[in-house]
């Protein structure tokens, strides 16, 4: 596998950062994934460094040299990290309160594969255009679905901080199946938390990737999300990886389609 990552977390205006992001790598598989602990509930960042630790000591166990099945894997990881996160909780005497978001992709056999919970994205960027993102959980999305506000709006809305999902909790959330796309060579994969995609637009997410290293683009797309949130910045955090390699034959058989809107 051949690719270019990297990653940054800033905490913006907040007093400290709950986000947490990293990637793991195996001989034939790599794994990313990034939690925003959630602000109104004590714990946050606990919950997201469980969710974290959970799925990357999952991944080191399994990825041998690769995962057997990745889809299997983002689900059942998924549901053990909401389980670790209520662990975590009750250790630290915090009873439910500790709660997070995730968004995980493994990356294996030129495929993507990813899934999320709660308002972190995942965006696919080919050819200068974002071919696929993951839709939030919350109750601005049904919003948008229903057709009685526009994706503009949502940076704007009263409620646009009301997650519908998260790990943690007295309920262990529902999960949609998880996604995936062959990648193409050039391809970008970003995934971040609401603190750098709401306050910029597609369109500036896009400009300010494409056509540079990611190592080069990243720092500038966070001091923009920074400077136009202004003072009352959110945690800001980010991953990007570019495939360098070809794309592989697709050789599976799935009827479901590879890209996901």
């Amino acid at each position: 596998m051949k690719f270019a990552i990297v990653q940054d977390s800033r905490k913006g205006a907040r007093p400290y950062n709950q986000d947490r992001l990293g990637h793991w790598r195996a001989p034939e598989a790599l794994l990313m994934a990034l939690a925003d602990g959630m602000g109104g509930y004590k714990g946050g960042e606990l919950a997201a460094a469980a969710t974290l630790e959970h799925l990357a000591q999952a991944f080191r166990a399994q990825a041998k040299p690769n995962l057997i099945d990745p889809e299997q894997f983002l689900a059942r990881a998924i549901r053990g990290a909401h389980a670790a996160v209520v662990q975590a909780g009750r250790d630290a005497g915090l009873g439910h309160e500790p709660r997070t978001t995730i968004v995980a992709c493994v990356v294996q056999g030129g495929y993507a594969f990813w899934a999320s919970i709660g308002d972190s994205r995942l965006y696919l960027i080919r050819a200068g255009r974002i071919a696929a993102r993951t839709k939030d959980h919350t109750y601005v999305q049904q919003l948008i679905d229903a057709g009685r506000i526009r994706e503009e709006a949502v940076s704007v809305h009263p409620e646009r901080s009301k997650l519908l999902r998260c790990l943690g909790g007295l309920a262990e959330p529902g999960q949609e199946p998880v996604a995936s796309a062959r990648l193409a060579k050039g391809d970008l994969v970003l995934l971040c938390s609401d603190g750098l995609w709401a306050p910029l637009t597609p369109r500036l997410i896009l400009t300010g990737l494409i056509g540079k290293e990611p190592a080069h683009a990243l720092p500038g797309l966070m001091a923009l999300a920074e400077m136009r949130a202004g003072a009352t910045c959110d945690n800001v955090s980010a991953l990007v990886m570019q495939w360098h390699d070809d794309a592989i034959l697709d050789l599976r058989v799935d009827t479901r389609p590879t890209l996901t809107p």
